[in-house]
């Protein structure tokens, strides 16, 4: 029998829980924008809202989402959702980030 990974305890029941495990290291600058402030606000279909695990993206009365990036856990889900090809996306500076407790 080969060996098997393993697998950690996760106490912790409700998807907030689980994502406030997560540690996150401020750059201080966003890693994520748009890049045509234009495009957002002709989008009626906010994927990028609607994707995202963590409530980073956040559709505001202006048109252009609300990006609370220090809740971002870099899935880059935004990036590929965004139909226009609208979102900018990139890691956090070498060191700041994102840090997950398991694994």
């Amino acid at each position: 029998m080969s060996a098997q990974p393993k697998t950690p305890q996760v106490d912790n029941d409700s998807m907030e829980d689980r994502l406030y495990t997560v540690k996150y290291n401020d750059p201080g600058d966003s890693h994520l924008d748009v890049k045509v402030s234009d495009i957002c606000m002709q989008c009626d279909s906010y994927d990028c809202v609607r994707v995202c695990p963590a409530n980073v993206w956040r559709e505001s009365e202006e048109g252009v989402p609300h990006i609370a990036y220090e809740n971002c856990l870099e899935c880059s889900s935004c990036r590929y959702a965004c139909s226009h090809d609208n979102v900018v996306w990139t890691y956090p500076e070498t060191g700041a980030g994102v840090t997950f407790k398991h694994g």
